[in-house]
Parts: C-alpha cells; sequence; structure tokens
C-alpha cells in the first residue's frame, strides 16, 4: 500500500507524477479558509508533507500523528516549528543549494538598483517627469571598488561577495558565526565582528537565517553605526531586521537606501512607510524566482521526500544534527 502524502502547492506535472507513482497523494493548492477543515481531516493519515508558503506551526502538526517526513520546497525552514518535528523524531527536507547563485543576482540586482536609483529613474521617465539632462540631485553613487559587509557568509552569501570580488573589484569583508576559510583564500574577505562590519562597509547585506538569535539582529542602534552613504540590503528574512527602524534610518538619512526582497509582513501591504520612500527598492521576495531554479527546487523537494520515506536523510535534511544525537 503507497504511504500517504499531502502535496499543499502546485507543482510542474512531471513532478507530479513521480510523487503519484511513489505515493497517494491528497492535494490542495495552498491552504485557505476554504479548504482549511479538509486538509486538517488529510493530516490524520498523513506520512508525508510536500510544499511552501504555509505556516507549520506545532498545533498544525500535532493533527498529523503518523507524519514520518516533510519536505519543503524552499531553502528557508521557518514556516516548520523545527523543534517540534525534532521531538518527533521527523526529519525536515528542504532545498540548499540549488538557489545560491540564482538569489546572489537577485540581491546583486538591489545592490546595483540602489546604488544608482534605478528604480526612483526609471518612475520618473514612466511618468513623464523627464525634462531635462540628469543633475547632480539625482546622481547615484558606484558599485565597483566599494566594500561589501555580509553577515552571513553561507552558501549565498559566498556568492554574493564572489560576485562583488571578481566581477566589481570591491573589498569583500563578513561577519559570521565561523570563519569561511574559503572566502577568505579565494576572495581576499576579511573576518570581523558585526560592529565593525557595519562602520566600515559601503554596502551591508544581510544573509542569516531566521533564529531566535537573529531575529531584528539589525535595529536602530545598528543602522546609527552604518555610514550615512550605507546602502542596507536584506534577503534573509524580514524578521531579522527591525522594519520601523528601518524606515527611521531611511526617511532621516541615517543611511542612503534600501533594497529588501523580504519584509516582516508578507505580502507588503500597499499602506506600509517602506512604499512611500523613493530611497527604498523593494522586491516581491523573488530571490530565487526564476522558470529554471524554482524547477530545481520542486526536483530537489520530491527527491528529498522520496529518499526521506524511504529512510535516506543523508542529504538535504535541516535538522539532521538533531536527529542523529
Amino acid at each position: 500500500m503507497k504511504k500517504k502524502v499531502i502535496l499543499y502547492r502546485d507543482i510542474p506535472a512531471q513532478e507530479r507524477q513521480r510523487l503519484d507513482n511513489q505515493f497517494d497523494i491528497t492535494f490542495f493548492n495552498g491552504i485557505n479558509e476554504e479548504n482549511k477543515d479538509a486538509f486538517i481531516a488529510a493530516l490524520a493519515d498523513a506520512e508525508g508533507l510536500i510544499g511552501t508558503s504555509t505556516n507549520m506551526s506545532s498545533e498544525l502538526l500535532s493533527l498529523a500523528p503518523k507524519l514520518k517526513a516533510a519536505s519543503t520546497i524552499s531553502v528557508g525552514t521557518d514556516l516548520y516549528d523545527l523543534n517540534y518535528l525534532t521531538e518527533r523524531s521527523i526529519p525536515l527536507m528542504h532545498t540548499p543549494g540549488v538557489l545560491n547563485e540564482t538569489t546572489a543576482d537577485t540581491l546583486f540586482t538591489l545592490i546595483m538598483c540602489t546604488a544608482r536609483r534605478a528604480v526612483e529613474l526609471s518612475t520618473m521617465v514612466r511618468e513623464g517627469r523627464w525634462t531635462s539632462n540628469v543633475g547632480e540631485a539625482l546622481y547615484g553613487t558606484d558599485v565597483h571598488g566599494k566594500t561589501l559587509g555580509i553577515i552571513g557568509m553561507g552558501r549565498i552569501g559566498y556568492a554574493i561577495a564572489k560576485r562583488g570580488h571578481f566581477g566589481f573589484d570591491m573589498k569583500i569583508q563578513y561577519s559570521n558565526r565561523s570563519r569561511n576559510l574559503d572566502a577568505e583564500k579565494e576572495l581576499n574577505a576579511t573576518y570581523m565582528d558585526i560592529e565593525s562590519l557595519l562602520k566600515t562597509s559601503d554596502f551591508i547585506c544581510v544573509m542569516t537565517p531566521l533564529t531566535p538569535q537573529t531575529e531584528r539582529l539589525i535595529g536602530a542602534k545598528e543602522f546609527a553605526m552604518m555610514k550615512e552613504s550605507a546602502i542596507f540590503i536584506n534577503g534573509s528574512r524580514g524578521k531579522v531586521i527591525d522594519e520601523a527602524a528601518l524606515v527611521d534610518a531611511l526617511s532621516n538619512g541615517a543611511i542612503r537606501a534600501a533594497g529588501l526582497d523580504v519584509f516582516e509582513v508578507e505580502p507588503l501591504p500597499a499602506s506600509s512607510p517602506l512604499c512611500k520612500l523613493d530611497n527604498a527598492v523593494l522586491f516581491p521576495h523573488i530571490g530565487s524566482a526564476t522558470t529554471e531554479t524554482r524547477l530545481k527546487m520542486v526536483t530537489c523537494a520530491v527527491d528529498n521526500l522520496i529518499n526521506a520515506l524511504n529512510g535516506d536523510i543523508s542529504q538535504n535534511c535541516a535538522n539532521k544534527k538533531q536527529l542523529n544525537r
């Protein structure tokens, strides 16, 4: 008898077929008020879960007593209660690696757009306000040769640093839980404490995972440490920064600009003060959103679930270390 699995996001037909070949699939195209009761009912017999963009709290997961594995179509695991899954010896599979380069492209796009005021000036042209040569008041700032500070030198942070070093001759400095010797050797990166990085970087890019330790890691105190000419980039999770403090810093000229792909509340409400700031470039969480990479993520997530439900969590298990203790 096939194991029962809940698929709670629409995926390409070829990957859905792979799941159908292996498991008895119950499908939900996202979880909402209309189908939530049916989803909860299906949890009672589910041995596997696969999907994304739904908060899987311990209360919800407790309704799945037969659950043996979960697979999220993302590298981030913050939508799952990882501690709860670990307590129940349930592996959470995720998709690191396949999105590193694409996400780094997105973050460097934010660097370029903020530095050269690309969105602001494009809007000016579209609205018919380009009536004379652009003057000093609308000048941007150079990227090449500047200092790029990265908070969180993991796979994606390294990919961003690589673009800065080789493509733009930038000086790389970073703060991390541990030293990244590859970055130091290959990119001539300098390891330093976060306070020193904030004070000396021209571009500050946050790429840390969201944990209790990193929530609101960057707030009013940290923005005050930055240069007035600094540009702040966040591609990690919205709750890693104090969004209200960022709005104040941008409004008061404490920093030059910010580029954000993540927010405290997503989708970002149109009423957000960020939407009123010309010096904020706002992307709708598109870090990995290319056709090629999103397909790779789905393929990886399907592979992960098949492997996990067959007892193999050797690759891409977010709580592997905890389960092996």
